[in-house]
């Protein structure tokens, strides 16, 4: 009855295994087996001066070919120079020995030369491909910097470079997936950012071992320490400003390839509650909108679950008149606090979710009219009373303050769990529920970095810049949790 399907044997994979043994042999014949059944694979003779054949091999949709012309192909026509090479005016050209190497080149956009010197040149024409910089889209603001990353590295580089325009900003390159071979690009300023934490990131990256790096989310799931958390430990931005702020505080920044985000590490819990809006407010508006995030955070995960058990196990200590209303709202509903919970919870969900994958000129329209005909439907049908909307409205609305995406995406995972202890236990289990969310917290990091710092391990001073923002005058030295080898904020102090 139940069988295992024969494995078939691939016809062609003879042919492939000689292939892989011939890789070690660089000539034209292999090179044009690798680009054979492709058909932007391009092999191009000329007989130039002296009867001597020049081979051009490229990728036609890789590279530039209005630069083609220009720079090869006609100073080749034209070239009476022993060494091929020294005809390339406008191109550099590099001398390529090995298979592998010219393989890996001709697929980033070299074009590959060969004259009857048998010697092999890869001469970079990318093909300039990519977007201008725009407004950030995921992180906008009214006042500051409106320009934001791009799917090209060299450009976003470049975007920091202008921000730091320091010979101390190092950057290393990576490659990661041995399919996608994505570029990977960690930056970081010597002399500030700690080395041990920099060995860290270059020995995580090195690490990946996978077939296909697509974009940082990707390569983060790779480097975290603790895979299993709902928690995001490392910092998704595709603001330059907020980047070059990163790297000056003693953080490295990392880039991959044909991807707009770039991630920070290492990062702590209270970083995902910053905005880069805090340093253009005054200090106060800037702190009070601050704590305004953490309250409502707090409101977002654990609202619903103290109504579920207020109304199951603890009705005693609501307020008479409130009780009144809540009893003449839940008189004929046929769920408990619990099934309401859930089924409104996941509805809204739902609604989300439709909204994010429906185009941008019909979400909006969408999310609005689901909400307000669902739940209006719903407390006319009696499946939910009045009061419990109205909570569910404060409780979503919250959940948009968190200016971190990713977090805010956990809230609905931790709501569920808040919800399942408050049905069981009432408010002794939203307590347990807390004291595990903070042992969890506690026991995470990024980079081997503490999590909840500058609370455990307690750090006075960084305090400043994490519940509240603090004058800037009153930030003179970077956080401690990052270990910086230079402490102080401004050029005339001495580390002490």
């Amino acid at each position: 009855m139940f069988w295992r399907p024969k494995k078939i044997r691939n016809k062609t994979e003879g042919s492939a295994n000689k292939l892989l043994q011939k890789k070690d042999h660089l000539s034209i014949e292999t090179l044009k087996d690798l680009i054979s059944n492709m058909d932007d694979g391009e092999l191009i003779t000329h007989r130039i001066h002296n009867d001597r054949i020049v081979t051009i091999i490229y990728i036609r949709t890789l590279i530039d070919l209005e630069r083609l012309n220009e720079s090869i192909i006609n100073p080749v026509k034209n070239c009476s120079e022993k060494m091929i090479y020294i005809c390339f005016s406008a191109a550099k050209a590099t001398a390529v020995t090995k298979l592998d190497e010219a393989q890996k080149l001709m697929m980033q956009g070299h074009v590959l030369l060969h004259d009857t010197t048998s010697n092999w040149w890869a001469v970079p024409l990318e093909n300039p491909l990519g977007r201008s910089v725009e407004q950030s889209e995921s992180e906008t603001i009214l006042y500051g910097p409106k320009d934001s990353f791009t799917e090209q590295i060299d450009q976003n580089i470049t975007l920091l470079r202008r921000r730091l325009p320091l010979t101390e900003l190092k950057t290393e390159n990576f490659s990661a997936g041995y399919l996608t071979k994505a570029k990977v690009v960690m930056l970081y300023i010597e002399g500030i950012a700690n080395p041990d934490i920099v060995d860290i990131a270059r020995k995580k990256i090195s690490k990946v071992d996978f077939d296909m790096i697509l974009e940082q989310s990707n390569l983060a799931a790779f480097m975290e320490d603790h895979i299993h958390s709902v928690f995001p430990q490392f910092q998704q931005t595709d603001r330059p400003d907020h980047c070059a702020y990163s790297l000056g505080l003693g953080k490295i920044v990392i880039f991959v390839a044909n991807t707009p985000f770039a991630l920070v590490a290492p990062i702590t819990f209270f970083h995902l509650f910053q905005s880069p809006e805090d340093y253009i407010h005054r200090w106060l508006v800037a702190s009070f909108l601050r704590c305004l995030r953490y309250v409502s955070y707090v409101l977002s995960i654990l609202l619903i679950p103290l109504y579920v058990a207020l109304t199951t196990y603890h009705y005693q200590v609501i307020p008479l008149q409130i009780l009144f209303v809540l009893l003449e709202s839940r008189s004929k509903l046929p769920f408990s606090p619990f099934w309401e919970g859930v089924l409104m919870l996941s509805v809204l969900e739902i609604i989300k979710e439709a909204s994010l994958r429906m185009p941008t000129k019909t979400s909006t329209t969408l999310g609005t009219i689901a909400g307000i005909v669902i739940g209006q439907a719903a407390v006319e049908a009696g499946f939910v009373s009045k009061v419990f909307i109205v909570l569910v409205g404060v409780a979503a609305v919250s959940s948009f303050l968190v200016p971190n995406y990713l977090l805010s995406k956990t809230n609905t995972l931790i709501q569920f769990g808040f919800l399942i202890l408050a049905s069981l236990l009432g408010i002794p289990g939203i307590v347990l529920g807390l004291v595990y969310m903070l042992a969890h917290l506690n026991g995470l990091t990024s980079l081997k970095q503490p999590y909840l710092a500058p609370i455990a391990p307690l750090y006075w001073r960084d305090w400043m810049d994490t519940i509240i923002r603090a004058p800037l005058t009153w930030m003179k030295k970077r956080p401690k949790y990052v270990h910086p080898l230079f402490k102080w904020r401004y050029n005339q102090g001495d580390d002490k």
